[in-house]
């Protein structure tokens, strides 16, 4: 019988090491105690290993006009990518509504989307106005050297079909000031506007319909809030903590995997068959 090994079984101590005989490690009371194991990452990437990275700067440039732009869609077919842009919001940097467009698509809607949206046919049918009388002026209310601020505002940009460095100057996701350094994974946790706005500035929304307006206003609120605390790293890294501390509320998407037929473009529960870009 091959002679067991000197090293104390850790488990055994603990009264707790299910091997017994053919336990790999000693039994032997009389040996002194193994030492700790060294802490180690766990499996997936995480333990911390990686330091925070630092928080980005937003450099406010003297004399630029900061906008913020929100888009509201209806659905245009049952694909979640399948979208018509409805309502366009555009707010200054003093928190202050400039435009709120609506636009009557000329193509046939599936839905409206109203518990999403709070857009109906009757509201366009009585307010909106072609896509193109729309974009005329936003373009005239918008700067060209404009920065626009905007969560996930490339979307909004796409939607709009405007030109970066021809339309506007550049852009700033709220997204990634939002983020939150997760040691556990060494990577980003993301929020969306609502919890930014539920945790930052007191505003939940309460599964209300969102409205464009309402959006860009939160938007260019937050941006105000973050360029405010941005060195404050106490005050700041407590506004990180609470997005992370703070429940999230569920979806529309995660509540109504489709609506109206609708697909809303959960990933998990998506049928329709239509791309995810990002």
């Amino acid at each position: 019988m091959a002679e067991k090994p000197k090293t104390a079984c850790v488990f055994f101590r603990k009264g707790s090491c299910r091997n017994g005989d053919a336990c790999p490690f000693s039994h032997d009371p009389s040996l002194p105690d193994p030492p700790a194991p060294s802490p180690k990452a766990p499996a997936g990437g995480g333990g911390g290993g990686k330091p925070a990275p630092p928080p980005i700067v937003v450099t406010l440039k003297p004399g630029t006009p900061y906008v913020s732009i929100d888009v509201e869609c209806v659905a245009t077919a049952i694909q979640h990518n399948a979208r018509a842009t409805a309502q366009i919001a555009l707010v200054s940097q003093a928190e202050q509504p400039l435009l709120n467009l609506y636009v009557k698509p000329d193509v046939e809607v599936v839905s409206y989307l109203q518990p999403l949206t709070n857009l109906s046919k009757e509201l366009l049918d009585q307010y909106g106005m072609p896509f193109e009388e729309a974009m005329r002026m936003l373009r005239q209310q918008l700067p060209k050297n404009a920065i626009l601020v905007g969560q996930n505002i490339g979307k909004d940009v796409e939607w709009l079909q405007l030109k970066e460095g021809e339309d506007f100057a550049e852009m700033i996701d709220l997204s990634a000031l939002f983020r939150v350094w997760n040691a556990k994974y060494n990577s980003f946790t993301y929020f969306g506007l609502d919890h930014a706005a539920t945790c930052w500035l007191g505003q939940a929304n309460d599964g209300a319909p969102h409205n464009a307006v309402t959006d860009a206003v939160k938007s260019m609120q937050l941006f105000n809030l973050y360029c405010r605390v941005q060195h404050n790293p106490e005050e700041l890294a407590a506004l990180h903590q609470k997005l992370l501390a703070t429940p999230l509320a569920p979806s529309f998407a995660k509540q109504n995997p489709t609506y109206e037929g609708c697909c809303m473009g959960n990933r998990k529960t998506c049928t329709c068959g239509a791309p995810f870009f990002s």
